[in-house]
């Protein structure tokens, strides 16, 4: 492995919302940022565009463009047109676009659960209402647990007046990578119902064990003329506060209300450097991210089942997000607060990912390996003290 993780980078100091949210003893191991550097080329893209001086309005270079364009026709083998590429300032931002562009107030909004929060607060932001639908939870071992979508109950939950389906590919929190198979019964499912799609692609780059990604729009042309699909550099080149973003929205008048829409769209113009860099020079630095993660990975699922009893684990196939069902602890509070005030590690509230998130929580295992393995200590401690009180 040419480039090494195991750095532990200073954070405090930098007013970032991770590590400055909580009392300096705990560990966050919550929100969905990395604690690794970003990589080289991306720094010294940084480096040149500061150097220039000037930070006046900027819009995304043909280069830039092209390179996107060549990154879904390598990576996915999807022919996208340049002209069906919308940047957006991020993922949120575009999720609330679309809530705010597909249908009319009051028009109902669909979605599996549990979900990445602001999937649940876009809709009714816009004047939506909300549907969501339980993924269903599968015991795989005593230790370890994985999530299928329910199909038959998507369909049935679909109203008169749902317009929308919000997807997010790979899953968070459950860290599950739809198959091509599963793509195809829900794009069936909402070409039946004349369903929109958004697609939140953000962490298609993080995968385990070499797992493959599919965007969903690239199933098919006609499937594509119903998708919106959102995707960035953020997650996986750890520079979400750079907030650049892209949709692909192949379809003319969708595209078209959608940058109708768009409220404050100028674009940080050291993000667009930023992600120029990140999608045309760090492929070595991301195959060797990919590995690190996984095992980071494996030690979270292993040290679970070793060492902390009551407690279940998804196996991820992609993100660096690992979901823990803690229903088997019968804690008195709320088990993120328990693993706050016992072990002082901030790990994230399942119940904010809707229905079916109760008594979960969720741990970001992107960080160094020193780190990870102090916060499962504190973790286990904190219940062993638990047993023997």
């Amino acid at each position: 492995m040419k480039y090494n993780f195991d750095v532990e980078v200073e954070r405090r100091d930098s007013n970032c919302s991770k590590w400055t949210k909580y009392d300096q003893d705990v560990l966050p191991m919550w929100v969905a940022d990395m604690d690794f550097e970003s990589p080289p080329p991306v720094l010294e893209a940084l480096h040149q565009r500061a150097h220039h001086g000037v930070f006046g309005y900027e819009q995304p270079c043909t280069d830039l463009t092209n390179s996107l364009v060549q990154r879904m026709k390598r990576l996915y083998n999807w022919d996208v047109p340049a002209e069906h590429i919308v940047y957006i300032p991020g993922l949120v931002y575009g999720l609330n676009n679309v809530c705010r562009t597909v249908g009319n107030e009051g028009d109902d909004v669909i979605m599996f659960s549990p979900i990445y929060p602001p999937f649940l607060t876009a809709p009714t932001n816009q004047g939506k209402t909300i549907t969501t639908v339980e993924l269903k939870l599968q015991h795989t071992s005593p230790h370890t647990i994985t999530y299928e979508a329910d199909f038959a109950a998507f369909e049935a939950a679909i109203k008169p007046n749902t317009v929308l389906f919000l997807h997010c590919h790979p899953h968070n929190p459950t860290g599950h990578e739809y198959t091509r198979a599963e793509l195809v019964q829900l794009a069936d499912i909402c070409a039946r119902h004349n369903l929109i799609i958004c697609s939140d692609e953000i962490h298609c780059d993080l995968l385990m064990d070499g797992t493959r990604h599919m965007p969903l729009a690239a199933l098919s042309p006609e499937v594509a003329q119903r998708t919106v699909t959102l995707m960035a550099p953020s997650k996986t080149f750890n520079m979400p506060s750079l907030d650049t973003s892209f949709a692909i929205i192949p379809n003319d008048d969708l595209r078209e209300r959608v940058k109708h829409n768009a409220i404050g769209l100028h674009i940080n113009a050291m993000g667009l450097a930023a992600t120029q860099a990140a999608y045309t020079q760090c492929d070595e630095w991301l195959a060797d991210l990919r590995a690190y993660l996984t095992e980071n990975r494996n030690i979270v699922v292993d040290y679970v089942a070793a060492n902390l009893p009551g407690v279940r684990v998804t196996v991820p196939e992609a993100t660096y997000l690992a979901w823990l069902d803690c229903r088997d602890l019968h804690l008195d509070d709320a088990p993120h607060q328990f693993f706050l005030d016992k072990a002082r590690v901030a790990v994230n509230d399942g119940a904010t990912f809707g229905p079916g998130g109760e008594g979960f929580v969720r741990l970001n295992y992107g960080c160094p390996r020193s780190q990870l393995l102090r916060a499962l200590d504190q973790m286990k401690r904190s219940l062993m003290a638990l047993q023997h009180a």
